[in-house]
């Protein structure tokens, strides 16, 4: 379903991220995937994550810096000449920004979780738009804390806002040169990023009681969404946030 496609993918903490979820779906179709990393620490997990993969680049890329994210894409240019799809899969917030009211939110940590969980999809779709040079898919990962007051979420689901808000905007810009862009919001799921969540494990539970499917959702279930959105079954849809989260979002009192 994607021989020969090359994709890129960012966020890949562990083999545990929902970025490697992503990746090792849209691999086993058949494509070809560059990764970022930011720092020593993480780019040994990712060597760990990635050994065994074939014609593979693994490229630092802190989102925070131009040059890095600048240089980021002159290596995939340089080595493949072009990209077909991109999956964004980063967020950070200061931990102390996400307990206790909102009210409380710094400025500092106001503008670093936008800057990073948000302003970086159009960021990183700027600098991937002259690569696909025969249209391509972006892909970026929201959360349900987007649209209602999830506890312990605070600044991270009005980020989450800002990113769906983002994906929309840019399917419409990108969307004359053949590039879709969408949004999946995935269900809660035991990530090195989601412990930074005060009581993961209980809202876990809760979300496993409430669902229709009375589980949660898998991560390999996350990365198959991905696949479907950068492959040319989805040719139709762009600008969407589509929901993982075997049914919670549609649940009321």
């Amino acid at each position: 379903m994607l021989n020969d496609r090359v994709g890129l993918v960012l966020g890949v903490a562990n083999k545990r991220s929902i970025a490697w979820a992503c990746a090792e779906s849209c691999i086993g179709q058949g494509a070809k995937v560059a990764f970022t990393y930011q720092g020593e620490r993480l780019l040994r997990n990712v060597e760990k994550v990635t050994a065994d993969l074939e014609d593979t680049l693994l490229i630092p890329c802190d989102v925070t810096n131009q040059a890095e994210v600048d240089s980021a894409f002159e290596s995939i240019d340089k080595k493949y000449g072009r990209l077909d799809f991109l999956i964004h899969s980063i967020a950070f917030a200061p931990r102390e920004a996400l307990e206790g009211e909102f009210l409380a939110t710094t400025r500092d940590a106001f503008l670093t979780a936008l800057e990073i969980s948000a302003f970086s999809l159009a960021q990183v779709s700027r600098s991937a738009k002259p690569l696909m040079k025969n249209g391509g898919s972006v892909v970026t990962m929201s959360y349900y804390g987007a649209e209602k007051v999830v506890e312990n979420y605070n600044v991270m689901g009005v980020a989450k806002s800002a990113l769906e808000s983002c994906t929309r905007y840019l399917a419409n810009d990108l969307g004359r040169h053949g590039i879709r862009v969408n949004a999946i919001s995935a269900g809660p799921l035991n990530t090195l990023s989601a412990r930074g969540v005060k009581n993961l494990t209980g809202f876990l539970k809760h979300v496993e009681e409430r669902s229709p499917l009375k589980r949660n959702v898998e991560a390999r279930e996350v990365g198959d969404t991905a696949m479907f959105l950068v492959s040319d079954l989805s040719s139709g849809i762009t600008g969407e946030t589509i929901y993982v989260d075997c049914g919670y979002n549609i649940m009321g009192i």
